[in-house]
Formats: C-alpha cells, structure tokens, sequence
C-alpha cells in the first residue's frame, strides 16, 4: 500500500492508473479505523483494482469543538487496518491543501436530509460534510465510493451530491457492522467506559422493538411513543431522537407499505454522541464482529 499526503503526488498518481487502464474504488474516513471500516475497504476491493482509503478529519463538520478536538487519532494502526483490508494507496490530505483557500464550507439545503435529526441536532454539520465530500471526489475522481450504512443520513447526503455535481461516482451503501453484543461500531465507541458500551445497547434494543412491533402489525407510531419513552428510562442514556424516516430522503410519517423505511435514533452518553439504524423491513443482515 503506497502512502500519499501531497494532492500533486496523487494527481501523478491518477495519471498513472489511467494510462494502465485502471479503475479505482474510494472510502472515504477521518481515521479511528475499525472493523466497521476494514468491511468498507473489503467491499471496496471486490468492486475495483485499485483501492483509495483517505484519512482527513474534516474541521467543518464538527458544530462542537470539543468534539473535534477529542476525536480519535491512530495512524499507525489506520494504515495497518486499511493495508490488512485491500487497501492500495492511502491519502492523507492538509486541510489547506484540500481546501484551496480558506476551510470553511457553504449552506446546503436538501430540504429534510439538510434540516432534521442529525442536521437539527449539529447545525452545519451537513454543510462540512457536502464541502469535504465534493472536494474529495474532484479529487479522487473514482468510479465507485463506499460509504457505511450506520451513518444513514450522511449516505443520502452524499447520494443527492453525487447525483447533483459527480454523475459518474457510483455511491455504494455497505451494511451497517456491530460487535457481538449489537452495538453499532463507531470510532466514538473508544471514548465510551466498559458501563457506557453496556448501557449503549439500549438504542439497537430500541430499534429492534419497534421493528418487531411493525412485524407483529402493531401501530408503528405507538410503538415509538413506547420506545421513546422506555429509552429515556434508561440510566445515562439522553435520547435525542427515535423516529421512521424514508430511507433517502429522511420524510417521516410515509406510508411503511409503499416506502423504504428505516428507524433511526440518537443518544448521548457519557458525553458521547451515538447513532444506529434498522431497516423497518431489512434488506440486508448486518455484519458482526468479535
């Protein structure tokens, strides 16, 4: 796996492959790698020859400094995991550098991808993630881009900017991973005490009740209210959303029978912002990992 930090050294690089003829995949990830990512950089390699993994903590997406300030770095283990996983060139871009100028990222409207739940809750962080999202695929240039289904929102994000500004970038959706207990991975998790990581199963137990509620033909919206309220009733556990939404444009309130839905929910613990999703009628089973 070749290293790359200088945008024209990858740019000659890029050059190369398509005088070779070859195509090239692309994960984009701020670091902290994980089981979660090494699946993304897996399916990557089955889709393309060449497989470009870019760590870049993006500034402009963090609405909370602290949270910027405290997210994990590893780059060592970073190269390791995305080398172990297929990964055939790493690019670690400069924020100047990526940027061109000054690290600031315009207002997006996408209407309620742009506006509810995770929008509602870190005002500019779509923003951030639009500005870095479009400047790494001018960048990158690639035929397809993995993203992972746990960060839900972001993936229709990224789908309505790819079909708006880069046609020819194939946006593919990989399954969300969780750890044997059923915790959805994230890189946060480090942040979390051996308690947290326990406590924080309240959210995919959640999520699965409804479901089932929706399997057993309850009423989907009692079944929320139900789930809304014995979240909150559990210890260190701040809820901050639990709703069914469209799966790409993130509308509640659609019909379960004629729309692709996911339930979604947000929590705060042990000052850790958490996020995980089901399908209301899966389409995919999630991958585990020890």
């Amino acid at each position: 796996m070749q290293k790359i930090n200088s945008i024209r050294a990858f740019n000659a690089k890029k050059l190369e492959w398509r005088s070779a003829g070859a195509s090239w995949a692309f994960v984009p990830t701020m670091g902290a790698l994980h089981a979660g990512h090494a699946s993304l950089i897996r399916t990557a390699a089955t889709l393309c020859k060449e497989v470009v993994v870019s760590v870049f903590v993006n500034p402009t997406q963090f609405n909370n400094p602290d949270d910027f300030d405290k997210y994990p770095s590893t780059p060592e283990q970073d190269a390791n995991i995305a080398r172990e996983a297929g990964a055939t060139l790493l690019l670690t871009p400069q924020a100047s550098d990526l940027y061109g100028g000054p690290v600031a990222a315009p207002a997006v409207d996408y209407g309620p991808l742009t506006s509810l739940f995770e929008a509602a809750d870190r005002p500019g962080h779509f923003d951030g993630v639009v500005a870095v999202v479009d400047k790494l695929f001018a960048l990158v240039e690639p035929e397809i881009a993995v993203f992972g289904e746990k960060d839900l929102q972001q993936v229709a994000v990224v789908r309505r900017l790819a079909k708006e500004r880069h046609p020819n970038v194939k946006i593919h959706c990989a399954p969300l991973v969780r750890d044997e207990g059923g915790l959805a991975l994230s890189s946060r998790n480090v942040r979390l005490t051996a308690r947290g990581r326990q406590q924080a199963l309240a959210l995919s137990q959640a999520l699965k009740e409804v479901q089932a509620a929706h399997w057993a033909h309850r009423d989907l919206q009692e079944a929320l209210v139900k789930a809304r309220s014995w979240v909150r009733e559990q210890e260190g556990v701040d809820l901050a959303y639990l709703d069914a939404v469209h799966t790409d444009s993130f509308q509640t309130h659609l019909d379960p029978a004629h729309n692709p839905l996911h339930l979604i929910i947000a929590a705060h613990l042990e000052g850790v912002r958490l996020i995980d999703n089901i399908a209301l009628v899966p389409r995919s089973e999630p991958v585990i990992v020890p």
